[in-house]
């Protein structure tokens, strides 16, 4: 599926979106018509575990490969929508408090939306990674009636990121960090089995949403429990607990006991979760996405039925709400930052719909 967001008025200039990720930098390039030229995964290691400077320039590295891809120039951005997991400004400052993607002492407080636009000479427009991939799924997914709907958006990777749009408007809050949703806590009661210890972010809280539904939750809470039931599942033999926990998924897609529990608890948390934001937002659409449903069809159905069956909304709310999955998956971050991008460069038409 290809969307059609806003056109980049102007000069005929493209703008490049850019999903900075926790292992690698995805990048799409939205032309002055409004279409992706981009139709599949582009991505470079994000190299972000090796700090600001590295990271920086694996960011620059995306956008020269994709616009090669492309047979363009630097001289035809327009500009580049950059998407960065939080928490973080709306200004592209990382939190103080550092982050799960951006653990190193030298990312806290770290301004990699400035530093960045310095580093290409391109302007450079900032947004979450989790509202990116929401503003892309809200758009595609209610197309012309976009400016009148409200969603939220989960997407689940070495994090949990989240995006919350209004009237087919991202919503930021004061200090830019609306939709957080992984640092929300959630009740724990009948989702722990017993004598499963209380999991641990690692922003510092105990049991919000991401210390369970992301990849890093399963490496450090989930999956050492489980195995410590399962002591002869094959899981055991790898070599690292990251290794283990990436390959989760593949177990669970051949129905694996133990990786079904893993993902269950997940989905329970995210139903817990979409519960209380019910409570709050009352939306009109819950979108799930991320590498929990870059998956087969079929565990990517039983796992939104989860998260379905685990979201408890009222009769009404039952009625006038949808789940779905984020569309274009692995892709969507970045073509959330292009439209945010272009929407920069076009105000006027911040909430048009794709076309």
């Amino acid at each position: 599926m290809t969307a059609r967001p806003s056109s980049v008025e102007g000069d005929g200039g493209v703008v490049v979106g850019l999903d900075n990720g926790g292992t690698s930098n995805n990048a799409t390039v939205l032309d002055g018509a409004g279409h992706f030229l981009v139709d599949r995964l582009v991505e470079l290691p994000s190299r972000v575990l090796d700090g600001p400077a590295a990271a920086l320039h694996a960011l620059e590295l995306a956008l020269d490969h994709v616009l090669a891809r492309q047979e363009l120039s630097r001289s035809e951005v327009r500009a580049v929508g950059l998407g960065t997991p939080g928490p973080a400004s709306a200004d592209g400052v990382i939190s103080s408090k550092g982050s799960t993607n951006f653990p190193l002492p030298e990312w806290r407080g770290f301004d990699v939306r400035t530093a960045l636009e310095d580093r290409l000479g391109i302007p450079v427009v900032y947004s979450n990674d989790g509202n990116a991939a929401a503003l892309y799924a809200h758009s595609v997914h209610f197309g012309p009636a976009a400016g009148h709907r409200s969603s939220v958006a989960a997407v689940v990777g070495t994090g949990l990121g989240g995006g919350i749009v209004a009237s087919g408007r991202i919503m930021r809050g004061a200090a830019g960090m609306a939709g957080e949703l992984g640092h929300v806590q959630i009740p724990l009661e009948g989702l722990l089995a017993q004598g499963q210890p209380v999991p641990r972010c690692g922003c510092g809280l105990l049991g919000d949403a991401e210390s369970v539904a992301s990849l890093t939750g399963i490496e450090r809470n989930l999956l050492p429990y489980w195995l410590s039931r399962y002591p002869d599942h094959p899981l055991t033999r790898l070599g690292s607990a990251k290794d283990a926990a990436r390959a989760v998924r593949s177990h669970a897609e051949a129905g694996d006991e133990l990786a079904l529990e893993v993902f269950r608890q997940q989905a329970m948390a995210l139903g817990r979760l979409f519960t209380i934001v019910s409570n709050v937002l009352d939306p009109d659409a819950y979108f799930v996405g991320g590498g929990v449903v870059e998956t087969t069809p079929a565990f990517r159905d039983w796992f939104l039925g989860q998260v379905r069956e685990h979201t408890g909304l009222r009769t009404e709310q039952v009625a006038a709400a949808e789940f779905a999955l984020v569309p274009d998956r692995d892709m969507a971050g970045a073509r959330g930052a292009a439209i945010a991008a272009a929407a920069a460069l076009s105000p006027a038409q911040a909430a048009d719909p794709p076309r």
